[in-house]
């Protein structure tokens, strides 16, 4: 039982080392994240277009 209770008393301790990150992070972390996806989606879009056009050509419609 006391191993429990020193268990409990030290993760509460930690507990209040964490720093939370304001709302300001989360927004910038958040914006740079769907520009990062968004930027991605549109680069392997325009692979893809680019290589079904190139097998289209290649194998004749």
């Amino acid at each position: 039982m006391r191993k429990i209770i020193t268990y409990y008393k030290a993760a509460k301790e930690e507990l209040f080392k964490v720093v939370f990150p304001t709302k300001e992070q989360i927004r910038n972390a958040l914006i740079s994240v769907v520009v990062v996806v968004v930027v991605v989606a549109l680069f392997l879009g325009l692979v893809d277009l680019i290589l079904f056009a190139s097998v289209s050509k290649f194998f004749g419609d």
